[in-house]
Protein backbone atom coordinates (compact mmCIF):
# COMPACT_ATOMS: atom_id res chain seq x y z
CA UNK A 1 0.00 0.00 0.00
CA UNK A 2 1.04 3.77 -0.39
CA UNK A 3 2.78 5.58 2.16
CA UNK A 4 0.25 8.63 2.19
CA UNK A 5 2.77 10.56 4.06
CA UNK A 6 5.25 10.37 1.26
CA UNK A 7 2.01 11.34 -1.21
CA UNK A 8 1.40 14.33 0.77
CA UNK A 9 4.91 16.30 1.02
CA UNK A 10 4.70 18.77 3.23
CA UNK A 11 5.75 22.48 1.57
CA UNK A 12 9.24 22.22 4.01
CA UNK A 13 10.61 18.44 1.92
CA UNK A 14 8.75 19.81 -1.36
CA UNK A 15 11.59 22.82 -1.24
CA UNK A 16 13.90 20.60 -0.71
CA UNK A 17 13.44 19.05 -4.64
CA UNK A 18 12.78 22.25 -6.40
CA UNK A 19 15.58 22.49 -9.37
CA UNK A 20 15.43 26.04 -11.15
CA UNK A 21 14.13 26.77 -14.29
CA UNK A 22 18.04 27.20 -15.60
CA UNK A 23 19.27 23.84 -14.28
CA UNK A 24 16.42 22.14 -16.34
CA UNK A 25 16.70 24.34 -19.56
CA UNK A 26 20.79 22.87 -19.55
CA UNK A 27 19.50 19.63 -19.25
CA UNK A 28 17.35 19.97 -21.82
CA UNK A 29 19.89 21.79 -24.07
CA UNK A 30 22.16 18.48 -23.00
CA UNK A 31 19.70 16.06 -24.02
CA UNK A 32 18.67 17.39 -27.63
CA UNK A 33 22.59 17.47 -28.12
CA UNK A 34 22.84 13.61 -27.30
CA UNK A 35 20.03 13.13 -29.37
CA UNK A 36 21.92 14.09 -32.13
CA UNK A 37 20.24 17.42 -32.42
CA UNK A 38 22.00 20.69 -33.60
CA UNK A 39 21.00 22.81 -30.49
CA UNK A 40 21.80 26.33 -32.45
CA UNK A 41 18.98 26.06 -35.17
CA UNK A 42 16.47 27.79 -35.10
CA UNK A 43 13.61 25.67 -34.19
CA UNK A 44 15.64 24.56 -31.11
CA UNK A 45 17.12 27.75 -30.18
CA UNK A 46 13.73 28.61 -27.35
CA UNK A 47 13.22 24.73 -27.25
CA UNK A 48 15.14 23.83 -23.97
CA UNK A 49 13.66 26.80 -21.86
CA UNK A 50 9.91 26.11 -22.93
CA UNK A 51 10.24 22.20 -22.43
CA UNK A 52 11.41 23.36 -19.01
CA UNK A 53 8.52 25.47 -18.11
CA UNK A 54 6.37 22.73 -19.53
CA UNK A 55 8.09 20.17 -16.95
CA UNK A 56 7.52 22.37 -14.42
CA UNK A 57 3.86 22.74 -14.76
CA UNK A 58 3.14 19.27 -15.68
CA UNK A 59 4.86 18.07 -12.46
CA UNK A 60 3.52 20.77 -10.67
CA UNK A 61 1.78 18.74 -8.07
CA UNK A 62 5.32 18.15 -6.05
CA UNK A 63 4.70 22.02 -5.19
CA UNK A 64 1.10 21.52 -3.36
CA UNK A 65 -0.60 20.16 -0.52
CA UNK A 66 -3.61 18.35 0.33
CA UNK A 67 -4.69 21.38 2.68
CA UNK A 68 -3.86 23.61 0.05
CA UNK A 69 -6.07 22.31 -2.45
CA UNK A 70 -8.93 21.90 -0.64
CA UNK A 71 -8.54 24.94 0.81
CA UNK A 72 -10.79 24.45 3.55
CA UNK A 73 -13.83 23.89 1.65
CA UNK A 74 -15.19 20.58 4.23
CA UNK A 75 -18.80 21.78 5.50
CA UNK A 76 -21.19 19.87 8.31
CA UNK A 77 -23.68 18.26 6.77
CA UNK A 78 -26.04 15.24 7.58
CA UNK A 79 -25.85 13.56 3.71
CA UNK A 80 -25.72 9.46 4.15
CA UNK A 81 -25.48 8.41 0.49
CA UNK A 82 -22.70 8.02 -1.98
CA UNK A 83 -21.83 11.40 -3.21
CA UNK A 84 -19.63 10.81 -6.90
CA UNK A 85 -18.07 12.92 -9.43
CA UNK A 86 -17.25 11.40 -12.34
CA UNK A 87 -15.44 11.81 -15.69
CA UNK A 88 -12.63 13.90 -14.10
CA UNK A 89 -10.44 13.95 -16.84
CA UNK A 90 -6.58 13.49 -15.92
CA UNK A 91 -3.11 14.06 -17.70
CA UNK A 92 0.09 12.68 -16.32
CA UNK A 93 3.26 11.16 -16.78
CA UNK A 94 4.45 7.82 -16.65
CA UNK A 95 7.36 7.43 -14.12
CA UNK A 96 9.08 4.67 -15.74
CA UNK A 97 9.63 6.41 -19.76
CA UNK A 98 7.92 10.16 -19.16
CA UNK A 99 5.76 9.97 -21.11
CA UNK A 100 2.17 10.76 -21.19
CA UNK A 101 -1.05 8.77 -20.05
CA UNK A 102 -4.44 9.77 -20.59
CA UNK A 103 -8.17 9.16 -19.04
CA UNK A 104 -10.30 9.65 -16.79
CA UNK A 105 -11.28 9.39 -13.00
CA UNK A 106 -14.42 8.18 -11.08
CA UNK A 107 -14.64 9.37 -7.14
CA UNK A 108 -17.08 8.58 -5.06
CA UNK A 109 -16.90 8.45 -0.99
CA UNK A 110 -19.91 7.97 2.12
CA UNK A 111 -20.08 11.47 4.34
CA UNK A 112 -19.35 10.85 7.62
CA UNK A 113 -20.91 14.07 9.19
CA UNK A 114 -18.88 16.18 6.76
CA UNK A 115 -19.16 16.47 2.29
CA UNK A 116 -16.09 18.22 0.60
CA UNK A 117 -16.47 21.49 -1.87
CA UNK A 118 -17.53 19.40 -5.53
CA UNK A 119 -14.56 21.13 -7.12
CA UNK A 120 -11.73 20.06 -5.07
CA UNK A 121 -12.73 16.45 -5.64
CA UNK A 122 -11.25 17.16 -9.24
CA UNK A 123 -8.17 19.62 -7.31
CA UNK A 124 -7.29 16.63 -5.45
CA UNK A 125 -6.90 14.09 -8.64
CA UNK A 126 -5.20 16.98 -10.27
CA UNK A 127 -2.53 16.98 -8.06
CA UNK A 128 -1.49 13.78 -7.55
CA UNK A 129 -1.98 13.00 -11.42
CA UNK A 130 0.82 16.29 -12.30
CA UNK A 131 3.36 13.95 -10.72
CA UNK A 132 5.55 11.16 -12.10
CA UNK A 133 3.02 8.51 -11.40
CA UNK A 134 2.17 4.63 -12.04
CA UNK A 135 -1.57 4.60 -12.53
CA UNK A 136 -1.95 2.23 -9.59
CA UNK A 137 -0.19 4.00 -6.99
CA UNK A 138 -2.11 7.56 -8.54
CA UNK A 139 -5.62 5.53 -7.98
CA UNK A 140 -4.37 4.19 -4.15
CA UNK A 141 -3.13 8.26 -3.45
CA UNK A 142 -6.49 9.77 -4.11
CA UNK A 143 -8.80 7.45 -2.33
CA UNK A 144 -6.40 7.75 0.65
CA UNK A 145 -6.71 11.24 0.16
CA UNK A 146 -10.37 11.57 -0.08
CA UNK A 147 -9.98 9.18 3.02
CA UNK A 148 -7.96 11.46 4.96
CA UNK A 149 -9.57 14.84 4.37
CA UNK A 150 -13.57 13.98 4.94
CA UNK A 151 -13.42 10.73 7.24
CA UNK A 152 -15.58 9.27 4.97
CA UNK A 153 -17.42 6.01 5.67
CA UNK A 154 -15.91 4.78 2.32
CA UNK A 155 -14.13 5.57 -0.94
CA UNK A 156 -14.06 4.36 -4.00
CA UNK A 157 -12.10 5.32 -7.34
CA UNK A 158 -11.81 4.13 -10.84
CA UNK A 159 -9.43 5.30 -13.18
CA UNK A 160 -9.34 4.48 -16.99
CA UNK A 161 -6.22 5.46 -19.02
CA UNK A 162 -4.69 5.23 -21.87
CA UNK A 163 -0.76 5.53 -21.63
CA UNK A 164 1.64 6.60 -24.77
CA UNK A 165 4.72 4.36 -23.38
CA UNK A 166 2.45 1.61 -24.67
CA UNK A 167 1.02 2.95 -27.73
CA UNK A 168 4.05 5.01 -28.86
CA UNK A 169 6.82 2.53 -28.29
CA UNK A 170 7.03 -1.02 -26.84
CA UNK A 171 4.16 -3.10 -28.13
CA UNK A 172 2.64 -0.32 -29.87
CA UNK A 173 -0.91 -1.04 -28.98
CA UNK A 174 -3.29 1.41 -29.95
CA UNK A 175 -6.73 0.53 -28.55
CA UNK A 176 -5.26 -0.77 -25.35
CA UNK A 177 -6.32 1.21 -22.33
CA UNK A 178 -5.81 0.18 -18.55
CA UNK A 179 -8.13 0.23 -15.74
CA UNK A 180 -7.54 0.52 -12.08
CA UNK A 181 -9.88 0.57 -9.22
CA UNK A 182 -9.42 1.15 -5.49
CA UNK A 183 -12.07 0.71 -2.72
CA UNK A 184 -11.72 1.45 0.82
CA UNK A 185 -14.64 1.32 3.68
CA UNK A 186 -17.97 0.28 2.60
CA UNK A 187 -17.09 0.01 -0.40
CA UNK A 188 -14.60 -2.79 -0.23
CA UNK A 189 -16.82 -4.02 2.81
CA UNK A 190 -20.24 -3.82 0.46
CA UNK A 191 -21.12 -5.62 -2.17
CA UNK A 192 -24.50 -3.91 -2.82
CA UNK A 193 -22.38 -0.56 -2.22
CA UNK A 194 -19.63 -1.21 -4.43
CA UNK A 195 -22.38 -2.11 -6.98
CA UNK A 196 -24.08 0.60 -7.28
CA UNK A 197 -20.82 2.65 -7.58
CA UNK A 198 -20.03 0.77 -10.62
CA UNK A 199 -23.57 0.90 -11.99
CA UNK A 200 -23.23 4.01 -11.94
CA UNK A 201 -19.68 4.74 -13.49
CA UNK A 202 -21.16 2.45 -16.72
Amino acid sequence: MCDLARALPSRSSTSTRKHSPVTLEQNYTAILGQLGEDVSREGLLDTPKRAAKAMQYLCRGYQQTLEEVTNGALFSSDASEMVMVKDIELYSLCEHHLLPFIGKAHVAYIPNGKVLGLSKVARIVDMFARRLQIQENLSRQIAEAIQQITGALGVAVVIEAKHMCMMMRGVEKQNSSMITSVMLGEFRENAATRSEFLSLIK
